[in-house]
């Protein structure tokens, strides 16, 4: 198993909301936090707790990794929970991510479609598996280049939504993103985070059927 470093979330400055009404929220979650209670009594601070204290019927639809930033979306209630369940099942939610990466990506821009599966004796680390993993598609695009860093912006979309499945596929293509010790981010230059950041979710609404578009800026 991989070692990990012992939890220190940051400081609770109250939610970044960027979205609210009465069936759904959307939340910025800072990088470093839990998503979710994680196994032992020293993880339990994270964002659903952290909502639910301020908004006692919020339930987690789906989950960033903890040292990734950006848009989270809560259920407003058990129906609303099931709604927006099938929605992401279904994939009907369009997810958009920031992130820096190492090197020059030779293309503007492409897709990793390799399957995913986990690392298990090394886990919580994922890898490419042909034989017994999982669909795994992710659209990328190049924003910007930066020759002195040797960086690249990159906007990442997963149509699938595996564990670490844009860390992964980034490192496999040979650019990891910045920050990521777990798969080669050291290879750029140095950076206190993992700069993968959710920037924008795109959904129906599943009560009013308007087209939600939410977009919250990535801080790097």
């Amino acid at each position: 198993m991989v070692s990990q470093a012992s939890y220190n979330p940051p400081r609770d400055f109250g939610l970044d909301l960027v979205y609210c009404d009465d069936a759904l929220l959307m939340v910025n979650k800072p990088a470093g936090l839990l998503s979710v209670p994680g196994r032992g009594t020293d993880k339990a601070d994270n964002l659903a707790t952290r909502v639910q204290n301020e908004f006692p019927d919020a339930l987690s639809v789906h989950r960033l990794d903890m040292d990734t930033s950006g848009l989270l979306v809560f259920a407003r209630g058990a129906d609303m929970h099931r709604r927006l369940s099938q929605l992401f099942r279904e994939r009907g939610v369009k997810k958009y991510y920031i992130a820096m990466v190492a090197g020059r990506v030779e293309s503007d821009m492409g897709g990793v479609d390799l399957p995913l599966s986990s690392d298990w004796p090394n886990r919580p680390r994922q890898k490419i598996n042909f034989t017994r993993g999982k669909n795994s598609l992710t659209h990328y695009r190049v924003l910007a280049h930066d020759a002195i860093k040797n960086i690249s912006r990159v906007e990442l979309e997963p149509v699938t939504g595996r564990t670490h499945q844009l860390r992964v596929h980034m490192a496999v293509i040979g650019h990891p993103i910045v920050g990521d010790t777990l798969y080669g981010g050291e290879a750029g230059p140095p950076a206190e985070r993992l700069l993968l950041h959710a920037s924008m979710l795109s959904l129906i609404h599943p009560y009013s059927a308007e087209p939600l578009t939410l977009v919250c800026k990535a801080p790097f």
